[in-house]
């Protein structure tokens, strides 16, 4: 099978499931906008052939998928990095390929389309409305009410998303997003938020996994002193969870969604209702892939890989552990000058701890504003949840980065 992989070197993940599809018997074929000098090696050796282009040219893109066409059969096309979901669907439908179409893709782009799907289906989300003007947003802000939701109709992540709790508030919010051609303005859920994440083939879900984030996304793209913490949950079957699990099936069943990866994020509220966030047709990301890995012992690059190649796993994957991520930024600006309390830790509780990727000594800080990972990470892991909890604590208030 011959599978075009949009992007296959960017972003940092999609090397390793360019790479899988290679190891589960594709012949991956690459479409990117790197030059292939600057191609990872992980996915530079699981190319068969490259094609740079340039993605925001689409009859060029498709130009040259129809002129290599003429010397080789493209049997599918694969991409999960999400600005690029709309031309993938373009490039199906211009071949006459599975997978999701233009009109399928859409709702996983457009958050306004998203939950007017998903509200067709009887299932609970946040009361919505879009808008494309400053006039609109106001209008829409009287009828959803404060505390509300902003962000945009095509966004990843919580990039441009802000809470607002009165009118003077979304007077200064509203200059931020000039650059936004539209807009979602939402109700605000106050509840703990968790994602509903899964790997499907043809419409059967094979793998599904729930993230906690600590604290929610929104607060901590808010305040610089948190150290953002996700814990992905071993035991799936408690109570609290089981409303998010069935609703993150019906939202995957009324999008109509086949094969490949999805990362849904949900709210549980005091009262144990659950209420849809949103969902995109892609993994999560930020790591949140290794972070299966480290939960299952497994490899849920592969797993995705014989999903869409095979329709099936070629073993069920387990969780057997709680794992929990902490992202560390330094204090300070520059370059990191030093680490404390990380000798501490390890001392502690390294037997559980799997992963250190901080930033060097000497290296530049990362904007945290714009990169999640900040400057470093910590993976930990227990069967049991409450010592992954402790020692995902103890790591964003014990570890500290300085730099100067």
């Amino acid at each position: 099978m011959n599978i075009v992989m949009i992007s296959p070197g960017y972003p940092a993940e999609m090397a390793y499931f360019t790479r899988a599809l290679a190891a589960v018997g594709a012949t991956v074929i690459g479409l990117g906008d790197q030059p292939p000098s600057a191609l990872p090696d992980v996915a530079r050796d699981a190319l068969a052939h490259y094609e740079q282009v340039t993605f925001t040219d689409e009859p060029a893109v498709l130009g040259a998928l129809h002129g290599l066409a003429q010397h080789v059969s493209i049997d599918q096309i694969e991409c999960l990095w999400e600005p690029y979901m709309i031309l993938a669907a373009r490039i199906r439908e211009s071949f006459g390929l599975p997978g999701l179409t233009i009109e399928e893709t859409v709702p996983f782009r457009d958050k306004e389309r998203m939950k007017q799907k998903i509200d067709a289906a009887g299932i609970r989300t946040p009361w919505h409305a879009s808008a494309t003007t400053v006039a609109g947003v106001w209008e829409a802000a009287e009828r959803v009410g404060y505390p509300l939701i902003i962000k945009p109709i095509a966004g990843a992540g919580s990039a441009d998303t802000y809470r607002v709790d009165s009118a003077q508030e979304l007077a200064e919010v509203l200059p931020l997003l000039r650059h936004i051609p539209e807009v979602s303005v939402e109700e605000f859920i106050d509840g703990e938020e968790f994602t509903y994440d899964t790997v499907c083939a043809g419409g059967s879900i094979l793998f599904e996994h729930i993230m906690w984030y600590r604290p929610r996304p929104l607060q901590m793209k808010m305040h610089e002193w948190i150290s953002p913490t996700s814990i992905s949950l071993r035991d799936l079957t408690v109570p609290d969870l089981q409303a998010g699990r069935e609703m993150g099936a019906a939202v995957i069943a009324a999008l109509g969604f086949q094969t490949g990866f999805t990362h849904m994020e949900w709210y549980r509220k005091a009262d144990g209702e659950a209420v849809f966030g949103e969902i995109g047709g892609r993994p999560p990301g930020a790591r949140v892939v290794d972070l299966m890995n480290y939960a299952t012992d497994g490899d849920l690059y592969v797993g995705w890989a014989e999903a869409v190649v095979h329709g099936r796993f070629s073993r069920q994957l387990e969780r057997r552990f709680n794992s929990g991520c902490v992202f560390k930024r330094a204090q300070g600006v520059g370059r990191i000058t030093h680490i404390e309390g990380l000798d501490k830790l390890l001392a502690e509780y390294g037997e559980h701890v799997v992963l250190v990727d901080l930033l060097p000594i000497g290296a530049p800080r990362r904007d945290w504003r714009a990169v999640l990972i900040s400057d470093g990470m910590i993976i930990v892991r227990h069967p049991e949840l409450q010592p992954v909890i402790e020692m995902t604590e103890r790591f964003a208030t014990d570890l500290q980065l300085y730099a100067g």
